[in-house]
């Protein structure tokens, strides 16, 4: 069987409520879902995945979470290069901004990105949202 491991960073238990809403597509496909929350995280857990899904909110002025996700993410991005990832997020004010340049960042490693702006939500994740994450999950457990 198929394994997708789900890492994020949460703040206020909305992004983890957000890995729950991957990890529940990821089932429905057939595979198994493993979700890591960043801190027990290294990025060598998912150096040899084909795809996997990485979530974090907005912080500060629109940008990852600074001590713990950004270091992560910039080490993803050494190898990031053919990997299909999916990004979510949930945000508390703001326009999006922070996914934007998160997808930019991986695409321009050289990843496959799903989900980004459609897989973000203010506050907690509404029906919408988690009909949005499960499509991804269902998505990377395809590859």
């Amino acid at each position: 069987m198929a394994e997708v491991k789900i890492i994020y960073w949460s703040g206020t238990g909305n992004t983890a409520a957000m890995a729950q809403s991957v990890a529940d597509g990821v089932a429905a496909a057939g595979a198994e879902a493993k979700i890591i929350p960043v801190e027990n995280a290294g990025a060598a857990d998912i150096a040899d995945a084909k795809a996997f899904a990485l979530g974090c909110p907005s912080m500060g002025v629109e940008q990852l979470e600074e001590s713990t996700m950004e270091p992560f993410v910039e080490e993803v991005c050494g190898f990031a290069s053919g990997k299909t990832i999916g990004l979510f997020g949930s945000y508390g004010w703001g326009d999006g901004e922070w996914m934007r340049n998160w997808v930019e960042q991986m695409e321009g490693a050289g990843a496959t990105v799903v989900g980004g702006e459609d897989a973000i939500c203010q506050e907690a994740p509404d029906e919408d949202a988690q009909d949005e994450l499960k499509a991804m999950g269902k998505q990377l457990a395809a590859i």
